[in-house]
């Protein structure tokens, strides 16, 4: 038995929303009864974020493409490039980065690619010209974000052998990337502290979770344009941390 159809016009938008989904990683479309959804992983429980009919489903395998998935249903075959940040504001560029997980083993999560929020903000000045971060304040936030990422993050599955001892040179024991891992969660969590409760969390959103400083300011209820004040106050906290001075 076919599954229904929508008029043409429907089939376009829902077509083309669709395919801007699919661009997100853990993007995938099943077959579900008469039509198809269009879901994330990993949470299945959720609704799904999109319905497809027939009509919909042979625009998407006609462009972008799809393929089977190892688990059951399509992803996206040729997942269009992520748009360059707009200008202006923080930049979100959809995919993904290679993580660890808690037992050492290389996985895939999705990450903000653009600007973070940190290097936008250290650009911007007030009405005298002065930047809103002090290269101390920046270099603190910046650093925090890296330690975050160096956390959950493998930048290459293998050994970055710069700088380090050849096997027969007498060096040292090579560090493994769970070892790394490690020691950098360890770090962000000695930074954390350091802030302090009341800072920490607008650190959580903006430095490691990406978020802009006005969702950010949104989300811990704070006063409208207070949220520059505490992230400032936080960043001085950290800096100090880190010996920047």
């Amino acid at each position: 038995m076919s599954r229904p159809s929508a008029c043409g016009g429907d089939v376009e938008r829902i077509a083309a929303r669709a395919k801007d989904a699919l661009a997100r990683p853990g993007a995938f479309l099943e077959a579900v009864g008469e039509g198809y959804v269009l879901r994330l992983v990993p949470d299945r429980r959720r609704r799904p974020l999109l319905r497809l009919d027939e009509a919909a489903f042979l625009r998407l395998v006609a462009e972008p493409g799809l393929k089977p998935r190892s688990d059951g249903g399509w992803i996206a075959a040729r997942p269009p490039p992520p748009e360059p940040p707009p200008p202006g504001r923080p930049g979100v560029v959809y995919g993904e980065r290679a993580m660890l997980d808690e037992e050492g083993r290389a996985t895939a999560r999705a990450a903000n690619l653009g600007e973070s929020p940190i290097a936008w903000l250290a650009r911007r000045r007030d009405q005298y010209g002065q930047p809103w971060l002090t290269p101390q304040e920046a270099a603190a936030g910046e650093r925090l974000r890296d330690d975050f990422y160096r956390a959950g993050t493998v930048g290459r599955l293998t050994m970055d052998w710069s700088g380090q001892p050849r096997a027969g040179a007498g060096g040292g024991p090579r560090v493994d990337p769970a070892e790394r891992a490690r020691a950098a969660k360890t770090r962000v969590a000695a930074a954390l502290q350091a802030a302090g409760p009341g800072l920490r969390e607008i650190l959580e959103r903006v430095c490691l979770h990406g978020s802009a400083l006005q969702a950010a300011e949104r989300n811990l209820g704070l006063p409208r344009r207070a949220g520059k004040t505490v992230l400032k106050l936080a960043l001085g906290r950290l800096a100090q941390h880190y010996g920047l001075g």
